[in-house]
């Protein structure tokens, strides 16, 4: 992937759909990550979450973001609702930019599951990523007991290319990963 003239690499975006917009994360923000990331429903469909979610580990991890952006590694976003800016979930991207592809990732707190926040939300990642950042693919890797996000990927136009069997271990135990896939032609 060559530079795009419309990448501000210094600038974390700010990305806007019907009812979301996705941000950059504030430190203020890390009391309601802790408490939404730190849902055992959530953590154990995501591999780096921790569990239990330890106090002030959510600050720390939100320091990393603007830095992490602008070495060119990893964009993370805030999902808010757009009506009263609540904090609802995570979503981003980690860039293989030698590759010209990057992993998109996210999570919403269970209070918010089921309104279809996860697709809209990846929708427009997946549209920046192709149309701002230039890149050629973008991919995620799923749970194969986490049917939900499987579906959100499918809605957003991926396509599953492979099944990964006892691909990573996961508390404890080896998991199987579903892989998808986009490309932007």
């Amino acid at each position: 992937m060559g530079p795009q003239s419309d990448f501000q690499h210094d600038t974390i975006p700010t990305l806007f759909t019907e009812r979301l917009i996705m941000r950059p994360f504030a430190v203020t923000d890390g009391p309601i990550v802790r408490e939404l990331a730190g849902n055992v429903k959530v953590a154990e469909n995501t591999l780096n979450m921790p569990y239990p979610y330890p106090e002030g580990e959510a600050e720390k991890w939100i320091a990393t973001h603007n830095a992490e952006f602008i070495e060119k590694r990893n964009l993370v976003l805030a999902i808010c609702n757009k009506d009263n800016s609540l904090l609802i979930g995570c979503i981003g991207l980690q860039f293989n930019l030698a590759l010209g592809n990057a992993e998109l990732g996210y999570w919403i707190g269970e209070p918010y599951w089921n309104k279809g926040y996860a697709t809209e939300a990846a929708r427009a990642m997946i549209r920046y990523g192709f149309k701002k950042l230039g890149l050629h693919k973008i991919f995620a890797n799923v749970y194969v007991t986490n049917p939900a996000s499987a579906k959100v990927l499918k809605n957003c136009g991926m396509k599953q290319e492979g099944y990964l069997e006892k691909h990573i271990r996961h508390w404890g135990s080896y998991k199987d990963i579903l892989v998808f896939g986009v490309t932007s032609v």
